[in-house]
């Protein structure tokens, strides 16, 4: 995934449990210079979630990598914390977890 290939977007929150997170209340990126914590989308050329970024001071704290099949159904899920730790979620099919 080459980033300079991805449409940025920058949001304040994120709704719901479910992968990929539905991230909310959308910035402009002037708006970020008062903002401590935001989190920033990255969109493929089908408008999908590919990365999202919660950045706190600067610092990237959280981060989700997804991966979609030709359908756009969610398959794969990395997701790393703030201490560094991968986590990978597979999903079947219907998006469900595997």
């Amino acid at each position: 995934m080459n980033l300079e290939d991805l449409v940025s977007r920058y949001f304040i929150s994120y709704s719901g449990v479910k992968l990929p997170l539905k991230l909310v209340n959308e910035i402009d990126e002037g708006g970020l210079d008062n903002r401590n914590t935001f989190f920033k989308g990255y969109y493929d050329e089908r408008n999908r979630l590919v990365r999202c970024e919660k950045l706190v001071y600067g610092e990237t704290e959280l981060l989700h990598n997804y991966a979609y099949d030709e359908n756009n159904v969610l398959r794969q899920a990395e997701i790393t914390d703030a201490d560094g730790e991968l986590t990978l979620l597979t999903f079947d099919e219907q998006g469900q977890p595997d």
